[in-house]
Formats: structure tokens, C-alpha cells, sequence
């Protein structure tokens, strides 16, 4: 597969730009401060590895996306190591928020050095991407390395509303399946979204291909989400790694859990009363896909599948980075974890 040659050429590059930028606080005094990024990165500490350091998605995407537009993706480095601190920010305040104690089989920052330097490890990450993000100004002029700038945070606000509208939907019981829609297009399609149209942006290409690589990562991100949701159901935990009872059991308003509740049939009046226990989680999965749930939910994948190609097709990848792209939606589609 191009896209494995891909990944083996780029992923050694984004490890080292990453252990570069961290290394900001690799000092004696602060070295406990930059273990805790060297553990949330996955390279420090029991379990490290590439389970615990994960697929490294957005950071490829910027990286193959810029070579697809005959761009130099070696002088986008500094911008792929910025989205993957900026996601790493994002989960390292979700455990917190959401209080997980477990990330990737493995205990949290917060759990393991206490949620006062978990947040405070969550901010460093935010600073950290952001000076990662201006060391692009040493291969690009000032005004590509501004429009970076201005694009990056736009989506970083992205991701703190779509945030907010995940906690705030937690005690809500009038959620639609139309509620879903702007709380998973901000918290997890922005910053896909921004990755490819980074990607583009950096290689110098007209604004209308930019605009169709951002369709492109959006569609893709809102693709990727929906998947997850029938993955947190109707998942192999064995595959996932972790319990296909989360979903129910923590109250997750998902995509196929808001098509059962508009059902408004025994799962609905089930989940009205009160916690579901992990021993009705199977009964309820299986009524969930009696209702048409799961259905519902994997052909809303494959419609956004559909939408995100045709943007890519629109926007016209050149040469094998092109067929990686196209690899990569399949990959991450028909995932089973």
C-alpha cells in the first residue's frame, strides 16, 4: 500500500519535529514537566509504544496532503507537530473533563501526576503548539505563515466549542439528531478539516483548492465520528480496546443512541428511567439495531464517506501522495478500532 510507504517515510519525521518542540522544557528543573509530555506522546513510561502514541492521523494528513499539492512536505513539519500537540491538548482536558482515568490503556496525566499539573501539562501543550506553529516562519513568508496562524486558531476555538456543547448535552433530554451535527463538527471535523487545508495552504495552491482539501478533512472528520459511534456499540472491544459498554453505560449521546431515543419505543423509556447497568448492554445494542439504529448510523457514514471523496476528487491530488489520500479514507472508514 502507498499509503504504508507514506507513513513510514513521514512518521519518523513528526517524532522527532515533536521530541524537538517539547524539548522547550527539557530542563532540570521542569524535567518531571516534559516526562508528562514524553508519556502523553506515548514514547515514556509502562505501556509506551505505538499503542499508547496513536495513529498519528492529523499530522499525516497535513504532511500528505502538501506533498498531493507538489508541495514540500518536509517544510510542513513544524505545522504537523502543532496539530498533534493540539489534539493532545484536547484529550489530555477531556480526561479531565469527562474525569477518564484510562488513555489508550494506560492511566491519564491527571491520574498519574494529579488533575491540578494535568491541567496545567493541558495548557503547556496549547503554548506548545502554537511556538511550533511559528517555526514555520523559517522556510515561509510571513503572510503563508499568518493565514496558518489565523486558520490554527479558528479551529482551536473550534474545538473548545464543540467541547461545550458536548458537557452541555450531558443533562439534556430534548437532544435531536440535528443537535449532533455542530457539537461533532466542531470537536472532532475542524481540526481534520484544518490539517488538509494546512496541508494545501502550505504547498501554495489556489484558495479553491484549498477550500476543497478543507471539505475534503471535514466530511472525512464527520465520517470518522459517526464510524465511532457504531464502533462504541456494536464494536469488537477485543479490537477497539475498549468496552463496547461506555457508550451506553456512560449516557453517550452518540448518533445511533439519538435515532433511538426519536424511536421513542422501549429503548427510549428504558434510558429515561434511569443508569443503564453493563449487564443490559446487549439486550439494548441488540434493540437498538432491531429499531434501525445501526443502520441508520452506518449508512450516515457512508454518506459522508461519499462526500468527503468527491471534495478530494475535486480537489485533484497529484501523484502517489494523491493515492495515499484516497488509501487513508478507506483505512480510516473501515476501520474495526
Amino acid at each position: 500500500m502507498i499509503l504504508n510507504d507514506f507513513s513510514a517515510l513521514m512518521l519518523p519525521a513528526i517524532e522527532l519535529e515533536l521530541k524537538r518542540q517539547i524539548d522547550r522544557v527539557n530542563e532540570p528543573r521542569t524535567r518531571i514537566f516534559h516526562e508528562m509530555f514524553t508519556y502523553q506522546l506515548g514514547w515514556t513510561g509502562e505501556g509506551a509504544g505505538k499503542e499508547a502514541q496513536g495513529k498519528r492521523i492529523r499530522p499525516l494528513l497535513v504532511l500528505i496532503t502538501c506533498a498531493a499539492c507538489n508541495g514540500n512536505w518536509k517544510t510542513a513539519l513544524p505545522a504537523a507537530a502543532a496539530v498533534e500537540l493540539i489534539h493532545n491538548f484536547s484529550l489530555v482536558h477531556d480526561d479531565i473533563e469527562d474525569n477518564s482515568n484510562k488513555r489508550r490503556g494506560r492511566d491519564t496525566i491527571w491520574m498519574k501526576w494529579g488533575m491540578p499539573q494535568g491541567i496545567n501539562a493541558g495548557d503547556a501543550l496549547f503554548v506548545l503548539s502554537n511556538q511550533a506553529l511559528l517555526d514555520l516562519a523559517r522556510t515561509y513568508p510571513a503572510e503563508i505563515v499568518v493565514k496558518a496562524a489565523k486558520m490554527f486558531h479558528e479551529t482551536c476555538l473550534d474545538l473548545t466549542r464543540g467541547q461545550y456543547l458536548d458537557m452541555s448535552y450531558e443533562k439534556r433530554t430534548d437532544l435531536t439528531r440535528e443537535d449532533y451535527w455542530p457539537m461533532i463538527g466542531d470537536k472532532t471535523a475542524a481540526l481534520l478539516a484544518a490539517c488538509c487545508a494546512m496541508g494545501a495552504l502550505l504547498s501554495e495552491v489556489d484558495e479553491a483548492t484549498q477550500e476543497a482539501y478543507r471539505a475534503f478533512g471535514h466530511y472525512l472528520g464527520l465520517a470518522f465520528q459517526v464510524q465511532d459511534d457504531l464502533l462504541g456499540i456494536w464494536g469488537d472491544s477485543a479490537l477497539t480496546g475498549k468496552s463496547t459498554e461506555s457508550d451506553l453505560v456512560s449516557r453517550k449521546l452518540s448518533l445511533p443512541i439519538l435515532f433511538g431515543l426519536g424511536k421513542e419505543g422501549s429503548f427510549a423509556r428504558r434510558w429515561s428511567e434511569d443508569q443503564i447497568r453493563p449487564d443490559e448492554v446487549a439486550e439494548l445494542a441488540e434493540q437498538l439495531a432491531a429499531d434501525g439504529a445501526r443502520l441508520y448510523t452506518q449508512e450516515t457514514a457512508d454518506q459522508m464517506t461519499d462526500l468527503a471523496l468527491q471534495s478530494l476528487r475535486m480537489a485533484g491530488p497529484k501523484g502517489e501522495a494523491g493515492e495515499a489520500l484516497f488509501e487513508l479514507v478507506n483505512k480510516l472508514i473501515n476501520r474495526e478500532a
